[in-house]
């Protein structure tokens, strides 16, 4: 099964990593700079495909939040307050949110839908994506390309003591997902100790709108 997956990816590498890229999946990336590492796909290709699925994957969320919103209404509501506080970020800070909305744990995909539902110009929100895309890309890909052998190394290492590696990887993943839930949480309550009476009402505002 593992040859075979190899097999697949060394087949239809470029097709995976635009696809995996669509969902913003850092770990396909890692897995495209290793290969470009060991000269199974192309450095600057993989950069380049990795980017215009990144850029695709928003392309979709900003579209969704144009045409359908009232899908959003009734399928994510629960996330109404994270799509109060997207439109309140993109009007405070504006372009350089669309830029860094990549690397913001747990807005990643409300930032472009929150977007999408504004007046906000789709021509350019598609030029700061596609930009901030490869980017990304780039930054996710060449550490893995240049430091591949190491990455080998480990890997070929946790196969062999899966045992260790696996709770190891487990606690590690945890801990990321905790960090970010308790920035954003912190996040949440120094904004809400910041605002100002008309601050909440345009965030109620802003609420209403979802």
């Amino acid at each position: 099964m593992e040859e075979l997956f190899i097999g697949w990816l060394k087949e239809y590498g470029y097709a995976i990593l635009f696809l995996w890229s669509i969902l913003e999946g850092e770990v396909g990336l890692i897995m495209a700079g290793i290969m470009s590492h060991t000269g199974d796909m192309q450095y600057l290709v993989t950069i380049f495909v990795a980017g215009l699925g990144g850029f695709t994957g928003d392309q979709i969320y900003f579209y969704v939040g144009r045409f359908n919103k009232g899908l959003i209404q009734r399928k994510l509501h629960s996330q109404r307050r994270k799509f109060a506080i997207a439109h309140l970020l993109l009007k405070k800070y504006g372009w350089p949110i669309i830029f860094m909305q990549r690397y913001m744990y747990g807005l990643r995909t409300v930032i472009p839908m929150s977007i999408g539902i504004t007046k906000y110009s789709a021509r350019k929100f598609a030029l700061i994506n596609l930009l901030s895309a490869w980017v990304w890309a780039t930054i996710t890909i060449t550490p893995a390309y240049f430091y591949g052998e190491e990455i080998l190394g480990l890997l070929a290492d946790a196969k062999e003591h899966w045992y260790f590696a696996l709770p190891i990887a487990g606690g590690f993943v945890y801990g990321i997902h905790a960090y970010f839930k308790k920035l954003e949480r912190h996040f949440l309550q120094k904004r809400n100790n910041r605002f100002s009476n008309a601050e909440r009402q345009e965030e109620l505002t802003a609420l209403q709108k979802i």
